[in-house]
């Protein structure tokens, strides 16, 4: 078997290790400085590898074997990795080593690396900061190599994105659709009171169903088979192995992990919440091109994405939320908000979707024959070929640029839909922002605008801009801090009343100060300032 074997004691002793050894997110950081951690997150592995070289840290062997695949000698690893041991290390499958003795060559099976993270509490923008450990297959950098089809991706960008993004607000149910290596699953277990975890791949089962453990979560369901010994021809070397450790806890496990494709393993099943991170690359359907797995689900052109986004409603709850990130074909002659707009209308949810980023079809291509592992300077051929494939199957469609980005889908029967374009920074995470502007639509389906009283949130500054000697300005700007950070114009009369809204007055009762001191009718000043105050409310500008 090439994954993580789970057993709860080896588990227990290896989680007490890695954090005695300071192997942290801020500890790897501080014992690589600055230099080598900026070239690592550039996939430059050289200055690490020089930084680790002559410490006697513990941390710096767990780097060298771990994160930077290098070999590290047997006592290295042992005073690393004291209570569960080398032997422990390899009952688990994480490493091989070349014999028993001190100075023989040890090499880590799998990538294993610190993770943190701000995990959003509620909407009102509370976080706390989760640490765990996640494993994954050992990439590209570490290998040397092209990845293998059936690669069990870590936490990358898109992962990162989507926990930051999602909702936290307190849930019985959450689905994590294509977990991989579990990283949404353990968000999710936060604040759900069960998680399903769903995926293709028996491989990607057993990574997640291993890191739940090292964070301290036991799994149950499909891709779960733990053995309890090894054949004398499993072990990777001649020491005597730890004895197995007691039995799972008899705690109900919480995580529920099923083998299967899209939603067929959770047919006629509801949840309150549910995030992917699907396999949502664009891959020509050609024999000479790789697919993987974790990022290609067989489907030709945007079509996985679509068949998320019309489909996922026959799983969720009512009031449940949707999110999911994906790519979507921009294709001659249309925006990208017409193809993916039809989407949304025909998926009858309410959605939210915000393009991050646009390629143009070769940036595309070479962004994801790269992250393969197939390099111009690796093989040529290999690289021209799939280079060739890739443009000429997003001809076949008249494809113009791919987008990327965020999809938010609600079940609250108001229908309503927005896509926009935010390719500027934003301030992460996203979901305490995103949940708001949920219960903002919800507040005003509900209510008369004019009775409600709203306040300006914290983070809202305003600009003006006057020209030398004159007293009015000519421009006055809503600024938000946090979030979308998104900027609005506002007029005079606007201004007036976000300045007034300090949740004394209705806004009703504004609008008629208002019209009185501008002496002007009440409904005009109406007509002209409710349909931006209710923007500035979905938008977290002003708060009921």
């Amino acid at each position: 078997m090439d994954t993580p074997r789970t057993e709860p004691a080896l588990v227990d002793a290896l989680r007490a290790d890695l954090a005695a050894a300071g192997f942290t997110v801020t500890g790897v950081d501080e014992l690589l400085g600055p230099v080598a951690s900026d070239a690592l997150h550039r996939e430059e592995q050289v200055p690490a590898l020089r930084a680790t070289a002559s410490s006697d840290e513990p941390a710096a062997a767990l780097i060298r074997a771990f994160v930077l695949g290098a070999p590290v000698r047997r006592r290295a690893l042992e005073r690393a990795l004291p209570t569960v041991g080398v032997a422990g290390a390899a009952r688990l499958g994480l490493v091989a080593s070349s014999g028993t003795a001190a100075d023989d060559e040890v090499h880590a099976l799998v990538d294993l690396r610190p993770y943190t993270a701000l995990d959003a509490v509620d909407p009102g923008g509370e976080t706390r900061e989760v640490d765990w450990w996640i494993a994954s297959d050992l990439g590209e950098l570490a290998t040397g190599r092209a990845l293998r089809t059936d690669h069990v991706l870590g936490v990358g960008g898109a992962s990162t994105t989507l926990a930051q993004v999602t909702v936290r607000r307190p849930v019985a149910r959450a689905l994590d659709l294509g977990t991989g290596c579990g990283i949404q699953s353990l968000h999710a277990l936060l604040h759900a009171g069960r998680v399903t975890a769903t995926d293709i791949s028996h491989r990607a089962l057993a990574f997640a169903r291993f890191n739940a453990a090292l964070a301290g979560v036991r799994a149950e369901g499909q891709g779960t088979e733990s053995p309890t010994h090894l054949a004398a021809s499993d072990r990777t070397d001649g020491a005597a192995h730890p004895p197995a450790g007691p039995a799972a806890p008899t705690a109900p496990a919480r995580l529920d992990l099923r083998l299967g494709s899209m939603l067929d393993p959770v047919a006629g099943e509801r949840f309150d919440l549910v995030v992917s991170n699907p396999p949502f690359v664009i891959t020509p359907r050609d024999p000479d091109v790789p697919t993987y797995e974790y990022r290609d689900a067989g489907r030709t052109g945007d079509a996985i994405v679509r068949e998320l986004v019309t489909g996922v409603r026959a799983v969720l709850a009512p009031g449940g939320v949707a999110q999911l990130l994906g790519n979507w074909e921009v294709r001659r002659g249309e925006r990208w908000d017409e193809r993916v707009g039809e989407w949304l209308a025909e998926s009858g949810l309410s959605g939210w979707v915000v393009q991050r980023e646009l390629q143009d079809p070769a940036q595309y291509a070479e962004t994801w024959i790269r992250d393969g592992g197939t390099t111009p300077d690796r093989d040529r051929e290999a690289w021209r070929t799939s280079y060739d494939a890739w443009l000429d199957d997003f001809a076949s469609r008249d494809v113009e640029a791919i987008g990327f980005g965020i999809v938010t889908l609600v079940d609250d029967g108001l229908g309503w839909a927005r896509l926009e374009e935010v390719t500027g920074t934003v301030q992460q995470p996203l979901g305490p922002s995103i949940e708001a502007s949920v219960r903002a639509r919800a507040a005003l389906a509900t209510r008369d605008l004019a009775d409600l009283r709203l306040v300006v949130a914290p983070d809202v500054t305003e600009e003006r801009y006057l020209t030398p000697g004159d007293v009015d300005p000519q421009i006055i700007l809503l600024r938000q801090g946090g979030g979308f950070g998104r900027t609005v114009q506002a007029g005079t009369a606007l201004a007036a009343l976000v300045g007034a809204c300090d949740g004394e007055l209705t806004v009703g009762q504004i609008v008629a100060a208002l019209g009185a001191l501008l002496e002007r009718p009440a409904h005009e000043v109406a007509a002209e300032v409710l349909p931006a105050v209710e923007g500035l409310v979905v938008d977290g500008l002003l708060t009921v």
